[in-house]
């Protein structure tokens, strides 16, 4: 009577409580009621098949529960038990000659013990080992065994359902993630508790929990009444497999809720065995899957519609992990690069890339874990006619929800396309070609201007002044030309500025900031106001001074989508002509009224007792930083 009373009490805690470790050490305590001792363990089988973890325990000193292991060898009671499947027996280890025992066994003061394992779920292996021990030795008789056993498989349906919820769970979170558009919230399970006869003819007891209707009686229509009437031979069909082999009835069906509607459940049952080896009953519970049910049903739409979309869209679309390593290619790939699906498959899909793109691919995808993006450009072979055609291939990560440590939730899987981009290439080509040669003749013409300027105006100095602005807008056309970004490095134009009226390499001349380029439609202004501020230093300033000095710098000022790029002009040790210039010149008026107009940008220009002063101050999006951000 005892034996049962703690095989109810457990499992009326095992149906309710969703803490595994609540459980199996609640395990220990009742299982060491039920047969006299005081010491008790339930160790858990590790991934490796061998390791055995001390997962819960009483009796036990601090430092053993949830630390201490054992191999499961052939030399253990341990590993026998868990081989053959059969409870194993040591009366007396200090007598026992089959097996080697754990020190930490000796150390508490084991004499005695007996295993039995505790299954897994279907096709899965065993969970662990249920093991009581006695401090004297002890003959455990044959009943203690079958109780034993039928306390272990309620120990597994406990551990079984829990790994249901958390099925479940892991379920509700794929939905979440690979179906961004859905948002379902799937609520918590309601666990159902029932009793049955040893030949389920009659209901004997059922605490329905609001999802089914409570018994009032033992009832023996409870088939017509809770089971959906299209699964009532398959529930038969279960449950006489589980009455014929004396095992486990676990079956996913449709019921009939207490509301009235239908529902699915998760229902599991264990017999109870006699000390004859009888059964005398079941003890099952049953969990509200329904919401569950619906949810993989929408993840099978959602993840359906999705890959409609995928295959219908003209791009070569995929799917990988965060390696690179592909698990899906639409059918675009697959007809475009003549690959199978399997080909495609981890870096398989790489054997449709030039070999010469190989590594650049490669190293794209070793910085899109950093960066969270993947964008990069390789050539892919057409299998229509064996030409290699340029494709970009950009990528970005599937998160998950956002979770502490996680707040723009966990990386699950990239989502990316590749699309053909040879003819931008050779129109991108075409027009490099016509921006080169556009360039080229702009040049010509300002030499021609420059040439008919000298021709046509007397030696003068504003004629050399007018000649001197030309070279300058000359000297941009030519850094354009050069450039594939149709920008210019501010490093270069102060230098080619200072170099061109005089002075670049001077010791008493500073240049220094950060790499920052300044694009084609901005550079223009930019370079006549440093053209205009070198003249000047070379005329009357701090080059034309032996005791002046020039310092250029620039730096980049408040966050990065507002940064802007101030650069300060200062000149000192020169020896300036008292009061401030009677007549504003071309140089002034450029900076103090063009650049504010032109490029937005906020000027200051001093004409202070040690030297001129500058600072030009351009807003976001008038450059790019260097790493190529505007």
């Amino acid at each position: 009577m005892r034996q049962r009373d703690v095989l109810a009490r457990f499992g009326e805690l095992a149906l309710q409580s969703d803490n595994i470790g609540e459980i199996l050490q609640e395990a220990c305590y009742l299982v060491g009621q039920a047969l006299g001792t005081d010491i008790a363990k339930v160790m858990e089988l590790q991934e490796d098949g061998t390791t055995l973890l001390i997962k819960a325990g009483v009796g036990w000193p601090t430092g053993v529960v949830g630390k201490v292991t054992v191999q499961a060898d052939q030399g253990s009671s341990e590993g026998h038990a868990l081989r053959t499947g059969k409870a194993v027996i040591s009366e007396d280890i200090e007598t026992e000659k089959r097996f080697e025992y754990a020190g930490f066994i000796r150390d508490a003061g084991v004499r005695a013990l007996v295993n039995v394992i505790i299954i897994g779920g279907k096709d899965q292996p065993a969970y662990g080992i249920l093991q009581v021990d006695s401090r004297v030795p002890r003959r455990f008789t044959e009943d203690d065994t079958k109780f034993l056993r039928g306390y272990a498989n309620l120990v597994a349906a406990a551990v079984s359902r829990l790994r249901k919820v958390a099925e479940m769970r892991e379920s509700e979170a794929r939905l979440r993630v690979s179906e961004a558009r859905y948002r379902a919230l799937v609520t918590a399970t309601s666990n159902v508790v029932y009793r049955m006869s040893p030949d389920w003819t009659e209901m004997q007891q059922l605490d329905g929990q609001g999802f089914l209707s409570d018994t009032v009686s033992p009832s023996k229509a409870w088939m017509l009444g809770y089971i959906y009437p299209d699964d009532q031979s398959q529930v038969t069909g279960s449950i006489q497999e589980a009455i014929w082999t004396r095992g486990t009835f676990d079956l996913e069906h449709r019921v009939c809720r207490a509301d009235g509607t239908v529902g699915w459940t998760h229902s599991r049952a264990v017999p109870l065995f006699n000390q004859q080896g009888e059964i005398t009953e079941w003890f099952g519970a049953a969990s509200d899957v329904t919401e569950f049910k619906r949810v993989e049903a929408a993840l099978i739409e959602g993840e359906g519609r999705l890959r409609t979309l995928m295959e219908g869209i003209p791009l070569l679309v995929w799917r990988s992990d965060g390696e690179g390593k592909w698990t899906w290619a639409s059918p675009q790939w697959l007809e475009y690069t003549g690959q199978s699906q399997e080909e495609s498959r981890d870096w398989g899909w790489l054997q449709a890339v030039h070999p010469d793109d190989h590594e650049r691919a490669r190293q794209a995808w070793h910085e899109a874990g950093t960066n969270g993006l993947l964008n990069v450009e390789f050539r892919v072979r057409r299998a229509a006619d064996g030409n290699w055609r340029w494709h970009q291939t950009r990528s970005v990560p599937v998160r998950g929800t956002p979770e502490p440590g996680h707040p723009e939730g966990r990386t699950l899987e990239w989502l990316g396309t590749t699309t053909d981009i040879q003819d931008l290439k050779h129109l991108q080509g075409q027009q490099t070609v016509l921006l080169a040669e556009l360039q080229h003749r702009t040049r010509n013409l300002l030499a021609v201007v420059r040439n008919v300027a000298r021709r046509s105006i007397g030696p003068s100095p504003g004629r050399s002044q007018y000649d001197a602005r030309l070279a300058a807008i000359g000297r941009v056309q030519g850094f354009l030309a050069r450039s594939s970004s149709w920008s210019v490095a501010l490093q270069e134009l102060v230098r080619a500025e200072l170099l061109a009226a005089g002075d670049g390499t001077s010791d008493r001349v500073t240049v220094e900031g950060p790499s920052v380029n300044l694009p084609g439609e901005e550079v223009q202004p930019m370079a006549l106001a440093l053209h205009e501020l070198a003249t000047n230093a070379v005329k009357y300033g701090a080059i034309a001074q032996p005791s002046g000095h020039l310092s250029v710098t620039w730096r980049l000022e408040g966050p990065d989508s507002a940064a802007q790029l101030v650069l300060e002009w200062r000149e000192s040790g020169v020896a300036m002509s008292s009061g401030r210039p009677e007549r504003q010149g071309y140089g002034t008026e450029l900076i103090t009224r063009a650049l504010p107009y032109q490029l937005k940008a906020e000027t200051h220009l001093e004409f202070t007792s040690d030297g001129v002063r500058c600072t030009i101050a351009l807003p976001a999006g008038t450059f790019r930083n260097e790493d190529g951000r505007e």
